[in-house]
């Protein structure tokens, strides 16, 4: 983290021409104050002031930095988190260039997207940490409806399709301190106004965008205010432990039940299932093809038909 944060201050003219290796001997913390600096600057395309207009929320996106150019914004937002930023802030970049998502995969952020973390401090057991991946799933599926697109589906866990294909992806990451949880970082990432060309080939069969989905360019700092508003609803009903409400929108809008799929789980081999639903726990209820049931806790499933 620390090299990371040195080298966006460092390419934003925010710390003199020493070198990283004479830099890193200072505390990362020392840092915090630049960085919540230069994401308070003016960018070129995302704008603060568009975005937060009219914000209907009490606290998600009211303490808002924004960059032009970062490698992670889960890892900004992480440092920030650990610096004194608090509940409901939000980090935005125009790019990413070393964008991750779930298992370390890496995931493509040009110009054009929407690349926003979440800084959440939910007060809740480790356990309900998937809960939070599938209610930014709903989050996102009620955003998109508001802008017309009324196709949208749930992938269990963490994407958003558009006719089968990949248009968003959440990465949820927590900060624990002895097994407490201090926040949750949740990363989402929507593909708005990029063309399929700007990725590479391997992923375009399987990817669209919403700027092709509709047929026009996006608003992108209308997406970031909407998909806000839509994230603090969902986020009210989790801390009161909404579950089941979470729960009955994400399987009114899932892509993955009665679909077979092949499951990947960690340090396990795949296996062909049918999957039947998902449990309270956010858990996938695969039936295997013995007949046996099994509870996908994490990992990931590949639709098969």
């Amino acid at each position: 983290m620390q090299n990371e944060i040195v080298k966006l201050l460092k390419k934003e003219g925010k710390l003199s021409e020493k070198t990283i290796d004479e830099i890193s001997n200072i505390e990362i913390g020392d840092f915090s104050d630049l960085v919540r600096e230069l994401g308070k600057e003016e960018t070129e395309h995302i704008k603060r002031e568009e975005s937060s207009k009219n914000l209907n929320t009490k606290y998600i996106g009211k303490d808002i930095y924004i960059f032009n150019e970062v490698m992670s914004t889960n890892t900004i937002a992480k440092f920030l988190s650990m610096n004194g930023v608090g509940n409901g802030a939000v980090v935005i970049s125009e790019k990413q260039t070393k964008a991750r998502g779930r298992s370390g995969k890496n995931w493509e952020s040009p110009l054009g997207g929407v690349w926003l973390s979440i800084i959440l401090n939910p007060n809740v057991n480790h356990s309900k940490i998937p809960l939070i991946t599938l209610a930014t799933g709903v989050a996102v599926e009620n955003t998109l409806k508001r802008i017309g697109v009324k196709n949208a589906e749930i992938k269990w866990p963490n994407d958003i399709l558009i006719h089968g294909k990949k248009v968003c992806g959440i990465l949820t990451e927590a900060i624990t301190s002895f097994n407490t949880i201090e926040s949750v970082i949740i990363g989402v990432g929507i593909d708005a106004n990029i063309s399929i060309e700007n990725f590479p080939e391997e992923l375009r069969e399987n990817m669209t965008t919403l700027n092709d989905e509709i047929g026009e360019k996006v608003d992108e700092n209308l997406l970031i205010k909407l998909f806000l508003e839509e994230f603090e609803k969902i986020s009210e009903q989790f801390i009161n432990e909404e579950y089941e409400t979470i729960l009955k929108e994400w399987r009114k809008n899932s892509y993955t039940i009665g679909k077979i799929v092949e499951v990947h789980e960690p340090f396990s081999k795949p296996y062909d299932g049918y999957v039947l639903g998902i449990s309270r726990d956010g858990s996938l209820v695969v039936e295997k093809i013995d007949g046996t049931l099994e509870k996908v806790i994490s990992g990931e499933c590949i639709i098969k038909k």
